[in-house]
């Protein structure tokens, strides 16, 4: 193999490399998006909890937070019931 060959398949190889970091990206902005206010009412409660304070609204607002987020999840979504999301 000579020099040129080496270059074209490590940029091949960063190049899928990139790829994947940007989809692995995505679906964390996805999920985040999905699941944020539980994720961020859990970590406040255990913030709480870590200074000694009592975290029951938090972990209050986690469990709201992640009920509403499977009420949303388990909803049906067709092509009919596009553009009518509440």
């Amino acid at each position: 193999m000579n020099i040129l060959n080496l270059k074209k398949q490590s940029g091949q190889g960063m190049t899928e490399y990139i790829i994947i970091v940007a989809l692995i990206a995505v679906a964390a902005i996805g999920v985040y998006s999905y699941f944020g206010g539980t994720i961020r009412a859990q970590t406040a409660g255990m913030a709480q909890e870590m200074a000694g304070s009592k975290a029951q609204t938090s972990q209050t607002a986690a469990k709201t937070a992640g009920q509403a987020a499977e009420d949303t999840g388990v909803k049906k979504k067709t092509l009919g019931t596009y553009g009518n999301e509440q």
